[in-house]
This record gives C-alpha cells, sequence and structure tokens, in this order.
C-alpha cells in the first residue's frame, strides 16, 4: 500500500470515530468520484436485526444508532455498496465489503502502531 493511501485510509478511520462520518463520505466519494451518499440513523423497514445497511433506491447509508455512526467497519461496509451500485444494479458482495473495510482499519492500525513505535 503506498504511503499517501494509508494516510487516507486512516485519515477515513479517524473521521469516523469521530463521529464526522459526513466529512468522511465526502472525502470517500471524492477519491472515488462517486456522488456521496446521504446518511441516517434508524433502519428502513425489512432491515430490522441489522446494524447497517444501504438502500440504492434512495442512496442511503442507514445505521442502527447513534453508535454505530462512530462505527468504521460499518460505515465503510455500507459505503463499498454505495460504491458498487453502478447503475441502479448491484455488483458487490457482503465477503468484497467486509474486505474493503479491513482494509482501512488496517491501515489505521499500521500507522498508529507506527507511530507509537516512534514515540519510544
Amino acid at each position: 500500500m503506498f504511503e499517501s493511501e494509508l494516510l487516507f485510509k486512516a485519515r477515513i478511520v479517524q473521521l469516523i470515530l469521530l463521529k464526522q462520518v459526513d466529512e468522511a463520505l465526502k472525502l470517500l466519494s471524492r477519491n472515488y468520484g462517486v456522488d456521496t451518499p446521504k446518511l441516517k440513523v434508524g433502519m428502513p423497514k425489512r432491515h430490522h436485526g441489522k446494524v447497517g445497511c444501504y438502500v440504492q433506491k434512495t442512496r442511503t447509508i442507514h445505521v442502527v444508532d447513534g453508535e454505530k455512526l462512530g462505527d468504521p467497519f460499518v460505515i465503510l461496509h455500507e459505503f463499498y455498496h454505495h460504491l458498487r451500485n453502478i447503475g441502479g444494479k448491484h455488483k458487490g458482495t457482503e465477503k468484497n465489503a467486509n474486505r474493503f473495510a479491513k482494509e482501512f482499519l488496517e491501515a489505521f492500525i499500521t500507522l498508529k502502531e507506527a507511530t507509537k513505535a516512534a514515540d519510544v
């Protein structure tokens, strides 16, 4: 992973942890060349029991509660679904959405550990 990509991914995770999700989504959307999805707390009908979902029709990421707004895995997983909805057709899988989110989290952890090592 290139250093600038590592920094970008770590910054996105940091913004989400700080619950600056709108800013994170804007940066992600600009980076991937897609419209910024809407964000809503509360799950739509037929999606109860989940912590998050993406609704293609409204281009909205839903999270179950305010606590999940600060969960990078949930936000990034659902952003992947937004990213992969091309022309109204879903082109992504849960496995790939999980992998996408994990890449960002791993970048954050790598940078955090490198920072700790530099402080020692």
